[in-house]
């Protein structure tokens, strides 16, 4: 058997080879590590294939990598919100124009069993029901939101199209090692960390009582190899961790000073998957929790001993655009 992993180098991609590793299927990683970073398989040097390539790039002949494909796991995209609502054209050619090429260097394939999409809950906006299911109404809040969601319905469309057998995973709030230890202001567990290691407050985000289905990475590859051996396909699926969490209680698990900001515009109260559909669909559940998955965190700290540290004044001037553009 054999995967392509876009975005193998990046954060869950990364994640998504080693278990497919460890499942015995060949591997091919596309990754143009912008994001990436080559430490991340470091572990599996000589046993897998690395091609630096841009997945956005129409003159790169992709097709001879895919060609004998069994499973593809599009993981490739830019994230974070404000660098999206600065440079929408970027992100639109990342995340639109990127995932469209894919989709056609694997329909090439004719050995395809699923093509599996990672699609992002931040689709859904500020949903109005909690958990929140898949037919929740789609009102992305900012342009990484809507390319991904724009990226996803063109994997369901060739699904429909194209006769290729597709899936598409919507992730909640997904965080582990190697999550992104530098660039820019973003993702809880990577701010915190950081200022954690470095003996500075926690900068918590309104009254913290904000809530966030935080999905352990292991979880979240697992449901996508689970999906991609299944018969499924041409279905949407939420991947979250069956609960939701205050940022206050993940505060608690972590320990420090804190230390309060204000309140962000375009940013739900919580975020909770309803995983009634996974769950029927593919007989999957979570199976870390919570607690045990801060724990590794801990364990894994030194990893962000190089991040960026953030504090209450280079947060605001982060994310002024954020306020100006989102701030209806």
């Amino acid at each position: 058997m054999k995967a392509i992993v876009t975005g193998g180098a990046g954060f869950i991609g990364s994640h998504m080879v080693d278990l497919l590793v460890k499942e015995n299927i060949k591997v091919i990683v596309i990754d143009n590590l912008e994001n990436g970073r080559l430490e991340n398989l470091e572990q599996h040097k000589g046993k897998i294939k690395f091609v630096k390539a841009d997945i956005s790039d129409y003159s790169f002949d992709f097709n001879k990598y895919f060609e004998d494909a069994h499973y593809v796991f599009h993981f490739a995209a830019l994230a974070d919100i404000v660098p999206s609502i600065n440079n929408p054209l970027k992100y639109h050619k990342a995340n639109v124009d990127g995932t469209i090429n894919i989709l056609q260097a694997a329909k090439s394939s004719k050995n395809l069993k699923k093509f599996v999409y990672a699609a992002s809950s931040s689709c859904y906006g500020i949903p109005k029901h909690y958990p929140t299911s898949e037919d929740t109404e789609i009102a992305p809040e900012y342009p990484y939101a809507h390319t991904k969601r724009v990226g996803e319905e063109y994997v369901m469309h060739w699904g429909q199209i194209y006769n290729m057998p597709v899936v598409s995973m919507r992730f909640f709030n997904v965080y582990g090692p190697r999550h992104r230890t530098s660039g820019t202001y973003g993702a809880v567990f990577g701010v915190f960390l950081a200022q954690l290691l470095n003996k500075k407050p926690l900068t918590i985000v309104g009254d913290g009582e904000q809530t966030r289905d935080f999905t352990f990475v292991t979880d979240v590859v697992d449901a996508c190899l689970t999906a991609a051996k299944s018969d499924i396909k041409n279905e949407i699926m939420n991947v979250g961790s069956d609960n939701t969490y205050s940022v206050n209680y993940l505060v608690d698990l972590l320990g420090g000073e804190k230390v309060f900001i204000p309140k962000r515009p375009g940013e739900p109260d919580s975020t909770y998957a309803d995983i009634t559909k996974i769950k029927e669909l593919l007989g999957w559940s979570p199976k870390v929790s919570f607690e045990e998955g801060v724990k590794v965190m801990l364990e894994n700290i030194e990893q962000w001993k190089d991040s960026p540290i953030w504090d209450e004044n280079s947060i605001e001037e982060a994310t002024k655009d954020w306020f100006e553009y989102l701030g209806k």
